[in-house]
């Protein structure tokens, strides 16, 4: 039987391994690298409705089963007020990629194809922000 820190670091071990997380030894963040980063914001066309939203969430789960996606996020506004920050938007979709051509391929995946066209209806508007590293 191993001790909590034992557990706790054999855990982070096997998530860096499997390129989930990555750690620095000391505790220190680790800045990510060499990826691409994808990040969608949605407004719903019913802004209100729970039932559009619960929609969009469940397309967006579906559409995370693109092989190419290393890993994703779907998210909401947080209760954070501050002049510069935007709230307006209902759902967030963020994704990793290795590489621009993984993202390419992801546009025009088949999974990809069928969230816009059982989806699209949800949103009056998409804004993506694409991303990679700064040099």
């Amino acid at each position: 039987m191993s001790t909590r820190r034992e557990f706790i670091g054999n855990t982070g071990k096997a998530m860096i391994a499997g390129g989930l997380v990555t750690l620095a030894e000391n505790g220190d963040p680790v800045m990510i690298e060499n990826k691409f980063i994808h990040h969608v914001y949605f407004w719903l066309k019913n802004a209100g409705s729970k039932e559009d939203r619960a929609k969009l969430i469940e397309g967006l789960q579906k559409l995370s089963k693109v092989k190419t996606i290393k890993t994703f996020h779907i998210g909401q506004p947080a209760d954070t007020n501050r002049d510069v920050i935007d709230r307006s938007y209902a759902i967030s979709w963020f994704t990793m990629f290795d590489n621009a051509a993984d993202q390419a391929s992801y546009q025009v995946d088949p999974i990809h194809l069928k969230f816009v066209e059982d989806y699209s209806h949800l949103w009056s508007k998409v804004t993506v922000y694409d991303s990679v590293d700064a040099k």
